[in-house]
Formats: structure tokens, sequence, C-alpha cells
């Protein structure tokens, strides 16, 4: 089992800059992507990013690549988002998740809303 905990979100101005975190637990996760994925009102859920727990591999949507970067810190069981120049398209909630698969996870988060707006 896997439990998901994410923290971080809140309003941003457009163009302004949130981090997002998710503390990782449970089983052994050196084969497995945790990432994030993001959910608006009246849409599906889509893929945001991800990254290889026991590795460096990334994967991002093309909406947020060079805009968001995903990275993890092993000793703090955590993954971060650091998302920048933000736009109001970017509201959503926010969903940490990890898989052996990184597009299909197993486990997900709570979820944590993220409003960019004036």
């Amino acid at each position: 089992q896997v439990l998901l905990v994410e923290s971080g979100g809140g309003m941003a101005q457009p163009g302004g800059s949130l981090r997002l975190s998710c503390i990782v637990s449970g089983r052994s996760l050196s084969n497995y992507y945790v990432g994030w994925f993001r959910q608006a009102p009246g849409t599906e859920r889509e893929f945001v990013a991800t990254i290889l727990y026991g590795g460096t591999r990334t994967s991002y949507a093309r909406s947020v690549l060079r805009r968001f970067t995903v990275s993890k810190d092993n000793d703090k069981s955590t993954v971060y988002l650091q998302m920048n120049r933000l736009k109001p398209e970017d509201t959503a909630l926010y969903f940490c998740a990890a898989g052996t698969n990184m597009h299909y996870p197993d486990y997900w988060g709570q979820g944590i809303q993220v409003t960019v707006g004036e």
C-alpha cells in the first residue's frame, strides 16, 4: 500500500508561482513513477508530470513543458511540482499519484486545489 499526501496548493496570480509537495510512504517505490495529474471542473483528469522515484527519468504534458518542473528528495520522501508562469487554465484540483505505469497510476492522493486568477 502507498500513501500520498499533497500540500502547497492555493491561489496565485497569472504569471506567478506555486510549489506542490507530495509526501510518499508505504511500500518500496524504486520502480514507481510518482507524479501529478489535475482535473478542472467539467473535464477529465489529465496527466501533468511525473518522475521515476528510483531514478531520474521525467515526463511532462506539453501544456506545462518549460513552465512546470517535477523533482524529488528521496531523503524526505517527497516529490515536488514547481509551477511557474501560471495561467488561469492551470486552475484545477491537483492529485499526486504513483504507479509502475506513468500514465496509469495505482495510487492517488486526496487532491489539492490550485487557483490562478486576479
